[in-house]
């Protein structure tokens, strides 16, 4: 296709060219005026927006920066909506809660970014995926900054993309600066398209102020992405006219840069090519661009006109989580006695044959069947497309399964241990947990966490971390400790459209046996297991910690405790806890993890504040020392708080 062999079609090129630099015209008087707060501007970048967003398809994605509001204009978004989502008003895309060009829309195919940077490139992968596994010819298209690409995502999301063959379009908008650094002392290589070579990507480097080129150019290398799916990398040599958003100003920048890039202004430079044709004239110039400004007027004022919004907590609460009515699938009779592991692998089986739209990435999960071979045979069984090996890049991979949701897919993550969720801890809590909150976004993920100590792994194998999770709205986090939980809160995590974060500790793996329904089954979230009915004392646990509790219990038949499993940390079921409590007026929570913040904490709290008058004695929390953890058993079996409980057990009932 030749967007520029027809005058009307190359005039409509320009109508979109010259959209955004009016409407920023517009809202640098804004600003001035104290109408807008903040904006970052995108003056003489608008060649690669446009062109970048004229080239793709309109159900193809693409994943703009905060500078791309020609990637919003060009996909045709009413103005007054853009306008009422920088003046947070309710008619905007994220009902206030997230500034400028932070937000997605389904409805145009944008995903917008988050101020990490780095994620998106991921979730351009996924995206790539999920159309690659459909067989679908589309591309995506992401966007970038030379900043970012210092950031360790940029190198995991191209190696995935080279890796897996995604037909990802990687924009970098070289412009100079990232926010004052400049670019000698960002990197050392002599043009950003050179790293494609190390990942084994096609790159090229366009100058992003000749629309023309960019056009022209990006056109040809999508038709053959769409052919020949690939990822490819492209370099667009631009400049930034203004600060990195206004407030910063452009003091650091010299005088003669600004001067040569006024001369390469792209919007000038498509008047010449247009007006070398004869197909723009000085009137037809001026009718443009006063037809333009008028329809941003009237959009504008439709905006502002627009009431605030008047925030409620019921308002704000049930967007935190995107709307789940519990499938029940009822466990029927037919039962067999399997380990704890057997269970996980038995859900995620069924749950594969159940969405076939469910894709688990992990490293070493294919042949090898992962680290604890909770998914060997899988591939024989549903193939290496759904059961992939993954590079060792946790960070993007999540952000990849953020991806394949967005774009009508499941996925799992298994991280090989869940210490190692560390380096993937940002598009969790940052991506993940705050997407459907942000601009509605389901964010339909399950990351498996092997987790505990008690095998002498020592500090980086043998954490429980949940603490990590729990305190972030947006996340559900499940710490099952019988097979049969273990599998029907599996199934439930995956049928689920929100993000989970599900442990699995792995000394219960093949320790730990029980009756297992053989069919498909889900439990449901926030409900709580009473293992043990007494009336002396209330014990709260999840996790190996109910087996010690039991054990403990075993030793002592005397002490006639509720034990409750509390299955679920988030949601976590406060009504069955208040109800033992009231019953049993004394309280002990015993967790894995060191005690300082942990799930305890929070749990004692409540019970002080909802059950005070209830109480004949102070609650009791015991966890792991305020330590790593050692691998030596000796030094681990102290570390652990296993004897402590017990000990803590007996003061207890003795107060």
């Amino acid at each position: 296709m030749n967007f520029f062999q027809e005058k009307q079609q190359a005039l409509q090129l320009y109508r979109r060219l010259i959209l955004p630099r009016l409407i920023e015209e517009k809202m640098l008087i804004l600003i001035r005026q104290g109408k807008v707060s903040k904006w970052f501007s995108g003056i003489g970048q608008e060649a690669i927006a446009v062109g970048v967003t004229s080239v793709l398809h309109q159900d193809e994605y693409v994943l703009p920066m905060h500078r791309n509001l020609g990637v919003f204009t060009t996909r045709e978004i009413p103005l007054h909506r853009l306008f009422a989502q920088w003046q947070g008003k309710a008619s905007g895309f994220t009902k206030g809660r997230d500034r400028s060009f932070h937000f997605g829309t389904q409805e145009y195919k944008i995903l917008g970014m988050i101020s990490h940077l780095g994620p998106q490139l991921g979730v351009a992968d996924g995206i790539a995926l999920a159309h690659k596994l459909r067989k679908e010819e589309k591309i995506t298209a992401v966007f970038t900054g030379e900043g970012a690409t210092s950031e360790g995502d940029f190198h995991e999301a191209l190696n995935v993309a080279s890796v897996w063959n995604l037909p990802v379009l990687f924009i970098i908008e070289n412009n100079g600066y990232g926010l004052s650094t400049p670019v000698n002392e960002q990197y050392k290589c002599e043009n950003l398209a050179d790293r494609g070579v190390g990942y084994g990507i096609e790159s090229h480097i366009l100058d992003g102020n000749d629309f023309v080129e960019v056009v022209t150019k990006l056109n040809e290398i999508a038709e053959s992405m769409r052919k020949n799916p690939r990822p490819v990398l492209i370099e667009m040599k631009t400049f930034r006219m203004r600060g990195h958003e206004e407030a910063s100003g452009t003091k650091y920048v010299p005088q003669e840069l600004f001067d040569l890039w006024k001369e390469k202004d792209p919007i000038l430079r498509y008047e010449k090519f247009l007006e070398e044709k004869n197909w723009l004239s000085p009137y037809e110039k001026e009718e443009i661009t006063k037809e333009l400004k008028a329809w941003i007027d009237t959009d504008w004022k439709q905006a502002i006109a627009e009431e605030d919004i008047v925030p409620t907590y019921e308002g704000e609460l049930n967007d935190v989580y995107a709307p789940y009515q519990f499938e029940d699938f009822p466990a029927k009779e037919t039962t067999e006695k399997i380990r704890f592991i057997d269970a996980i692998t038995q859900g995620l089986s069924q749950s594969m044959e159940r969405h076939n739209n469910l894709v688990i990435m992990g490293q070493d999960i294919a042949e090898y069947g992962g680290a604890f071979k909770v998914t060997e045979g899988f591939v024989d069984k549903f193939g290496k497309e759904r059961v992939r090996n993954t590079p060792i890049c946790e960070s993007i991979i999540v952000s990849t399964a953020a991806g394949l949701s967005a774009n009508n897919s499941k996925a799992i993550v298994e991280m090989q241990f869940a210490d190692f969720v560390s380096t993937g801890f940002n598009p969790i809590v940052n991506l993940l947990a705050k997407q459907h909150y942000r601009w509605g976004e389901k964010a339909d993920v399950v990351v498996r966490m092997p987790s505990g100590a008690g095998s002498g792994a020592g500090p980086f194998h043998s954490q429980t971390n949940e603490a990590w999770f729990t305190k972030t709205p947006g996340l559900k986090v499940v710490y099952p400790a019988f097979p049969a939980d273990a599998k029907g809160l599996l199934n439930t995590a995956i049928n689920d459209p929100n993000p989970v974060v599900f442990f699995e500790h792995k000394n219960l793996y093949r320790s730990i046996t029980g009756e297992v329904p053989t069919n498909y089954y889900t439990t449901p979230f926030g409900k709580a297991s009473l293992i043990r009915e007494g009336e002396q004392v209330t014990i709260i646990s999840f996790g190996f910690g109910v087996h010690w509790a039991m054990e403990t219990l075993a030793k002592h038949p005397n002490i006639k405790a509720d034990l409750i499993d509390l299955r679920t940390l988030q949601p976590l079921d406060y009504d069955a806890i208040k109800k033992s409590v009231q019953k049993t007026g004394k309280a002990i929570v015993l967790h894995e993890d060191t005690l300082f913040g942990g799930v305890g904490s929070d749990i004692s709290a409540f019970i002080m504040e909802e059950c005070f008058e209830y109480l004949d004695a102070p609650v009791k929390r015991v966890g792991s020392i305020e330590s790593p953890i050692p691998f030596m058993k000796n030094l681990e079996n102290q570390y652990l708080p296993k004897e402590r409980f017990e000990q803590a057990l007996i003061q207890l009932m003795e107060y």
